[in-house]
């Protein structure tokens, strides 16, 4: 089994090469398959309620940084920047378990997060805040349905002038 190159925030974790299925799929060795932009899909869900918070991405560094500091870093596909979720909000998300999928091309993470729980930059505690109609509750035009009553905080004092991450 040989190992990827690391960058230098990667230092203190072992990332196989993916040699056989068999390794992949059944082995002890963690040997993610990022994508043609060196990416890998990270679900996030609170852990004491399961709730699912966000989708986001990680690239090398921010997998290797969650898995040495135990606190979620992700990879800002909007600023094209690592990001360690909570630096500026202070709602860190704190992981209680990390998993990997079968082909190790997702990661699942389980976590805490500190002060009012939230996760998602628009206030709400989940970015999943909004459900769409399906069978028999679809219309030609659906209206989308807010699944949370407020925010958890306003994302204009907490984050000022900083760019909505949101891409158009």
């Amino acid at each position: 089994m040989s190992q990827i190159p690391k960058d230098t925030a990667s230092e203190g974790v072992t990332l196989a090469s993916r040699d056989s299925i068999e390794q992949v799929e059944e082995g002890h060795a963690l040997a993610p398959r990022f994508d043609r932009d060196g990416l890998i899909a990270c679900i996030t869900n609170e852990a004491a309620s399961g709730e699912v918070l966000m989708l986001g991405y990680m690239n090398r560094e921010a997998l290797a940084l969650t898995i040495r500091s135990g606190e979620a870093h992700y990879w800002s596909r909007s600023r094209q920047a690592l990001w360690r979720k909570g630096a500026t909000s202070g709602l860190v998300q704190r992981v209680e378990e990390m998993r990997i999928d079968d082909d190790q091309d997702a990661v699942w993470l389980r976590v805490s997060v500190a002060g009012s729980g939230a996760s998602c930059h628009v206030g709400y505690r989940s970015c999943f805040y909004r459900r769409v109609p399906v069978g028999a509750q679809h219309e030609q035009d659906p209206a989308l349905v807010f699944t949370e009553a407020r925010k958890t905080f306003d994302p204009l004092q907490m984050y000022g002038d900083a760019p909505n991450p949101t891409i158009l």
